[in-house]
C-alpha cells in the first residue's frame, strides 16, 4: 500500500507541472496583454509600460531565472496569488469571503443529493422490475430530461414569487439558501439515482452474493453489508469528483439568487476582466481536481485490494 500511495505522488508531480505552465500559457500568452484587457485599446504606450513593469509582465515569459512564470511558481507557493484590479484588494481576501457562501450552499447540496439518492436508488435496486423500481426510474428520468435552468425559474417564479414561501435574492440568513439548495439536490437527482442503481444492481448479481443467499443470510444484511459495501467503491469515485465544486461554487444558483460566493466572483472577475482572480479560481479548482483524484484513487486501493500494486 505505501509503494502504491508513493507512486500516486509522484505522478502528480509532472502533472501539477503541466496544470501551472498551461494556465500560465492561457493567460499571460494566448490570451493576450493583460495591460491591453484592463486599461482597454485605447491606453498610451507609458501607462502599458508603467502597468507592465508594476505587475511584472515586462519580464521574460519563461526561459528565463527572473521569469514571470517563475515568479508565478514562487508567489503561489507563498500563498499569494495576486492583486484584484476591480476589488482594489490580494486575491486571497476575495477569495476568503466568497468560500463561507459558496460551501454553505454547496456543501447541503452534495450531502443532501447524495444520501437521498442512494436512499433511493437501493430501493430502486432491491425491487428491481416491480411498481417501486419503475416509479423511480420514470422520476429519475424526468428529472433528467427537464434542464437545469428551468428548475431555477420554475422554482423562483412559484415558490418565490406565486406563493411567496422563500426569498428569491440576497444572502441574509439560512432561510435565503432553502431555496437553491433544494433546487441544486432535485436537479442532480435523476442522473445520481440512475448511477447508484446500477452500481448497486452490478454487485447484486456476482457470484459471492448468491453464495450469501446460499447460506440463508438475511435480505437487509445481504443488501446492506455485502452489497452497498461493495457498490460503494464506483459511488465513492463518482461523488469525488463533485468535490472540487464546492470550491468553485455553483455559478448559475449564485448568480440567479444573488449568493455571494466564488461562482459569482469568478463571473464578476470576468465580466470586468479581473484576470488575477479568474486565473487564482482556475489553477485552485484545477490542483483541488487532481488532489480529490489522488485521494479517490488511495480510497480505491484501501477499499479494494485488487487496485494495489503487487
Amino acid at each position: 500500500m505505501l509503494k502504491y500511495i508513493l507512486k500516486r505522488l509522484w505522478e502528480t508531480i509532472p502533472t501539477t507541472f503541466g496544470i501551472l505552465l498551461l494556465t500560465f500559457t492561457l493567460f499571460n500568452v494566448i490570451g493576450g496583454s493583460p495591460a491591453m484587457t484592463i486599461l482597454g485599446k485605447n491606453a498610451t504606450k507609458e501607462s502599458i509600460a508603467e502597468f507592465n513593469h508594476k505587475y511584472g509582465y515586462d519580464k521574460p515569459l519563461i526561459f528565463a531565472k527572473d521569469s514571470q512564470f517563475s515568479n508565478f511558481i514562487l508567489n503561489l507557493s507563498k500563498g499569494d496569488f495576486g492583486y484584484s484590479i476591480e476589488h482594489k484588494e490580494p486575491v486571497i481576501s476575495v477569495l476568503k469571503r466568497g468560500v463561507g457562501p459558496s460551501l454553505s450552499l454547496t456543501v447541503p447540496i452534495l450531502i443532501g443529493g447524495v444520501i437521498l439518492a442512494l436512499m433511493l436508488a437501493v430501493v430502486s435496486a432491491a425491487n428491481r422490475g416491480g411498481a417501486v423500481d419503475k416509479f423511480i426510474l420514470l422520476v429519475s428520468t424526468i428529472l433528467m430530461s427537464v434542464n437545469y435552468v428551468v428548475w431555477v425559474l420554475a422554482g423562483q417564479f412559484f415558490l418565490g414569487y406565486k406563493f411567496s414561501l422563500f426569498p428569491v435574492w440576497g444572502y441574509d440568513g439560512i432561510g435565503y439558501l432553502v431555496l437553491p439548495i433544494a433546487i441544486g439536490v432535485f436537479s442532480s437527482l435523476g442522473v445520481d439515482i440512475r448511477f447508484f442503481r446500477a452500481a448497486v444492481l452490478d454487485e447484486m448479481y456476482k457470484p459471492y452474493i448468491l453464495t450469501a443467499r446460499a447460506k440463508k443470510l438475511s435480505k437487509m444484511k445481504i443488501l446492506f453489508v455485502h452489497v452497498l459495501g461493495n457498490a460503494l467503491i464506483p459511488i465513492a469515485t463518482y461523488v469525488s469528483l463533485s468535490i472540487p465544486y464546492l470550491f468553485t461554487g455553483s455559478l448559475l444558483l449564485e448568480s440567479f439568487f444573488g449568493i455571494p460566493g466564488l461562482g459569482q466572483v469568478s463571473i464578476n472577475a470576468i465580466h470586468s476582466a479581473d484576470m488575477a482572480v479568474v486565473r487564482t479560481v482556475v489553477v485552485l479548482g484545477a490542483l483541488l481536481y487532481q488532489f480529490v483524484n489522488l485521494l479517490s484513487d488511495l480510497l480505491n486501493a484501501a477499499l479494494d485490494p485488487r487496485v494495489r500494486p503487487l
